[in-house]
């Protein structure tokens, strides 16, 4: 069985992660998605996050492609973990090209798949600042909505 392994933070989910989970499942058999944990986001990525590690963790387990996750706690785990999980591929997005080279001493190959371009979390957070900056928040409760035709 090959064994795929790619880590993310996976906030704001979106159609763009998918993709990279389903392309990086089409280059083996078993895909583990590391997702990076509340404690490293924040002390090492200096990322807050809008979901906590638990409730990104439930939403990427759903995902038909992804067939184990695990928490990810710090930068030097990627090597143990090409050992531990017994990985054949690790894939990352080509963002990071070169970066998780040295993952290749550990008998692993490398893969950077370009990213789906017209999506990514930062670019959503961004326009979803500026739509609130613009327009502020909905004015419209689901109480003032009509949704029977008839009357």
């Amino acid at each position: 069985m090959k064994r795929v392994i790619t880590y993310g933070t996976f906030d704001l989910l979106h159609y763009g992660h998918i993709n990279l989970f389903r392309r990086a499942k089409a280059l083996g058999d078993y895909l583990i998605v590391v997702v990076s944990s509340d404690e490293f986001n924040w002390n090492e990525k200096h990322k807050k996050c809008y979901f906590t590690y638990e409730q990104r963790k439930a939403l990427v387990e759903a995902i038909r492609y992804v067939d184990l996750v695990i928490p990810e706690e710090s930068w030097n785990q990627k090597r143990s973990d090409m050992h531990e999980y017994h990985i054949d591929t690790f894939v990352m997005g080509d963002d990071w090209k070169g970066k998780f080279d040295f993952l290749k001493e550990e008998g692993v190959e490398v893969v950077y798949l370009p990213r789906t371009p017209e999506i990514s979390s930062s670019q959503i957070k961004k326009d979803l600042n500026y739509t609130d900056a613009a327009d502020g928040e909905s004015k419209t409760s689901h109480d003032d909505i009509d949704t029977d035709p008839k009357q």
